[in-house]
């Protein structure tokens, strides 16, 4: 892997470098707040349900906001949308602040919530923005760094924030995560290059904010993967991997009670989940063409990887090579998000890019939920190690019929329709 066209690109596009920051600094500030807020429930609570109440409404609000969102990023100024998400965020963030104890506690909970349902206006438009501030060429790498800045922040960022939260208290941690989200918004305000391409009169006659306008773009969306193959494997492929992925919360299981490591251990397992999907994205670009086959061919890839790390995690005699293994699954993980999200904002036309990644972004969220809560379920059951191989098998019947179903694109056979702009 080569580094240096990502540094040129940073260098040489201001505008996408302040994008960038932008989502590094907020994504940090997520972790700073992650952390101190699952510790303050379970000190006041006591209880692991309540701390997993924290996740539930994190995905929850998301999927349910996600087609008015979608229609926000179609009909508004994406940068002036973005830059309110943050300022609305800023505000919010200080009202975990107020929750003290558990009389207070439920402040906190409704905050988790109205976090996830202003960030599931920020990201679609985010997505849907990034095409247009990068040349057409670049955006492989605009992805790929945009990508692994999640990553980057879950190996860094939740460490840094676990020491905040010990050196300065909760406060410190939940102040930086305000901060950041003001930081976030001054370098979006800094932006020059427009974030959609310019509307031409009202012949795209946009979708109104109502129920009946939110069903219509919705159906639009529908519509445009039925007529489109090639959008609807790319929209199905995030879809795919959250099937097997509520795997992922029974890494605090095998690392603190499989392993006997404790809070240390769920540390490295997470740590090694953020290096994967840091590395997973500038991997996937650099073995991966840039042509949507290639696209395909890698996400299809990226299904298997991710199947063998958790499928052989349960097997890892020593809690290095589980970490070793959790990375090579999130190298999977990191890889599949950042094509299938290129693929996306390729194919879909910028008129109703918002709409095709706000679908995107629900559809994730709802089946990580049902996953999610299918792990707890299993693990009560059959023990965390029945749990991982239930779930992945599950994983591998949903990506074997994705394979089958996406061959004739592979190979080049199947004739798509040209989508206007």
């Amino acid at each position: 892997m080569r580094f240096a066209p990502y540094l040129r690109l940073l260098r040489r596009n201001p505008d996408f470098a302040r994008f960038y920051v932008a989502q590094l600094v907020s994504f940090a500030g997520d972790w700073f707040a992650t952390v101190a807020l699952l510790g303050l429930v379970l000190e006041t609570t006591g209880s692991g349900g309540a701390a997993a109440a924290i996740i539930v409404l994190q995905e929850a609000p998301f999927f349910l906001v996600s087609p008015l969102a979608g229609v926000l990023a179609d009909r508004f100024d994406r940068r002036r949308l973005m830059i309110g998400a943050d300022l609305a965020r800023v505000v919010i963030c200080l009202a975990f602040l107020l929750a003290r104890d558990a009389s207070s506690l439920p402040i906190a909970f409704v905050a988790v919530a109205l976090l996830s349902a202003v960030s599931a206006v920020f990201e679609p438009a985010s997505s849907a923005a990034l095409p247009n501030l990068v040349d057409r060429d670049d955006l492989p790498l605009a992805n790929a760094l945009g990508g692994s800045a999640w990553g980057t922040m879950l190996a860094v960022g939740a460490a840094l924030g676990g020491a905040v939260t010990v050196a300065l208290g909760r406060d410190a941690a939940f102040l930086a995560d305000a901060a950041s989200f003001a930081v976030s918004a001054a370098l979006l305000y800094g932006i020059r290059r427009p974030f959609a391409e310019a509307r031409s009169g009202t012949g795209h006659h946009l979708p109104g904010l109502g129920p009946g306008g939110i069903a219509r773009a919705t159906r639009e969306v529908i519509e445009l993967a039925r007529a489109s193959r090639l959008v609807a494997a790319f929209l199905l492929a995030k879809t795919t991997f959250s099937i097997g992925a509520g795997a992922i919360v029974l890494l605090a299981v095998f690392g603190s009670d499989v392993y006997g490591a404790g809070d240390a251990g769920i540390g490295l397992l997470f740590a090694a989940r953020g290096v994967g999907a840091l590395i997973g994205p500038f991997l996937a670009r650099a073995l991966v063409g840039d042509d949507d086959r290639g696209l395909l061919r890698g996400i299809a890839a990226a299904f298997a990887v991710f199947i063998v790390g958790y499928g052989l995690l349960p097997l890892a005699p020593s809690i290095w090579l589980a970490a070793g293994l959790v990375m090579l699954a999130h190298l999977g993980g990191g890889a599949q998000w950042t094509l299938s999200t290129l693929g996306l904002q390729r194919a879909a036309p910028d008129r109703i890019r918002g709409r095709v990644l706000s679908l995107d972004f629900a559809l994730l969220t709802l089946t990580m939920t049902v996953s999610t809560l299918a792990s707890g379920a299993l693990v009560e059951t059959v023990g965390p190690t029945g749990a991982i191989w239930v779930l992945m098998a599950a994983g591998l019947v949903a990506s074997g019929a994705w394979f089958a179903w996406t061959r004739a694109l592979r190979s080049g056979r199947a004739d798509e329709p040209a989508l206007d702009g």
